[in-house]
């Protein structure tokens, strides 16, 4: 027997006892899934054979023969969910290239953002992480993650929940964490993110990021995510795009963010109607804006919400009716800001000087900060109803 067939018959055999395994799970029989466990974890080896569909650069870890993804999800019937944003990726040569973006992973701690029927994590693994934290959210694919992590021994921690509550830095040991100003610490976030969550999930990171807590009480822990494409390129937008917007400087204020490729949607299961744009952050050690997140987020979002116009417009939601005129000329001429300039011509320097002189006037107007000019609107309209025509707004009822 030559060295080829000698190969096919070792994988023969390591998939039998895979299926044997998988048999005694659906049976419940735990003395049987008891006996199989130890064939199973005997796959595992530095010298094994990695995954069956598993890309042909040598991993730094091999996962035993394992069912594909294809076989995986129906082995367990599993359907994507459309109101869950849910897209499957098979080729496991593309989620390797998405994990290979988030740098050297070799002993490293890793969280991933729902896996799904685990491609990506299986990648992961492949990749060399040392302890691998899955997060996910839909009870479906939890036995086939704990599939994987009983052929990882040690490696897959399975978490049932929502990332958007969960606390992840309490998954990972202390003696990682890095002071701010120091490297990044050997804990990456990598995920396919649903469409429907990565815009909040990233909002939510960003203020983690500005406040130094969540994931980032850790570090400056570095993220590799998916979005839409149309999110992406918004994400990673320069100053003068068609693209800018709010995302893109409450982003780049907070983190270096490089846009890696370009995922098609047809690669996907079901095929989404756009593309997927795999997206990197890494926080700065020192943010351009040196103000309170919340502060940020409410002057580019009051800039941007008229973005075809020029930027005073939005600027003057930020001040209720009766001051607005007196309050926008101090804070552009303190700003040094041409008001006829469009919200995506105002640079990460510009938003920092409007987002600076807001925050003196909040200070030397107390209430302002809570203004919200909607607020203003539908206390306008009450008061019409009630037949009050007092149209004057006491600034320091904001």
């Amino acid at each position: 027997m030559d060295e080829a067939d000698s190969e096919d018959e070792e994988a023969k055999s390591s998939r039998q006892v895979v299926q044997d395994y998988l048999e005694s799970k659906e049976s419940r029989d735990e003395a049987l899934i008891e006996n199989h466990k130890p064939k199973l974890a005997s796959l595992v080896s530095p010298k094994g054979v990695c995954g069956m569909a598993a890309s042909r650069k040598l991993p730094y870890f091999r996962l035993p023969p394992l069912p594909t993804i294809g076989e995986i999800l129906k082995l367990y019937n599993l359907r994507a969910e459309k109101q869950l944003s849910q897209n499957f990726l098979l080729d496991l040569r593309l989620t390797d290239k998405i994990v290979r973006q988030a740098g050297n992973l070799r002993n490293a701690y890793v969280c991933e953002v729902g896996p799904g029927p685990g491609g990506l994590t299986r990648s992961i693994l492949g990749a060399g992480a040392a302890d691998l934290l899955v997060v996910e959210k839909d009870t479906r694919f939890i036995p086939g993650l704990q599939l994987l992590s009983e052929a990882a021994p040690g490696k897959v921690r399975v978490v049932h929940g929502d990332i958007l509550t969960y606390r992840m830095e309490r998954g990972f040991p202390s003696h990682i964490a890095r002071k701010w100003e120091d490297e990044p610490p050997n804990l990456h976030i990598i995920g396919n993110l649903p469409f429907s969550v990565s815009t909040p999930l990233i909002v939510k990171w960003l203020e983690n990021v500005s406040n130094q807590d969540g994931p980032f009480q850790l570090g400056r822990t570095r993220l590799t995510l998916t979005f839409q494409k149309e999110v992406a390129e918004r994400l990673t937008a320069s100053t003068g795009s068609r693209q800018r917007s709010r995302l893109s400087v409450m982003a780049q204020y907070l983190c270096t963010v490089k846009s890696c490729f370009t995922i098609p949607g047809r690669a996907f299961i079901p095929k989404p109607q756009v593309d997927v744009g795999v997206v990197h952050f890494t926080p700065l050690a020192e943010s351009q804006i040196q103000q309170p997140f919340k502060l940020v987020e409410k002057v580019v979002r009051n800039v941007f919400q008229f973005r075809r116009k020029q930027c005073y417009r939005g600027i003057e939601m930020l001040f209720p009716e009766v001051r607005r005129l007196e309050l926008v000329e101090v804070m552009l001429r303190t700003a040094d800001v041409d008001p006829t300039l469009r919200p995506t011509q105002l640079s990460i320097p510009h938003f920092r000087a409007l987002a600076d002189a807001y925050g003196q006037l909040c200070a030397q107007n107390p209430g302002l900060a809570a203004y919200d000019f909607r607020e203003e609107l539908r206390w306008k309209r009450r008061a019409r109803t009630a037949g009050d025509h007092n149209d004057g707004v006491d600034v320091d009822r904001y």
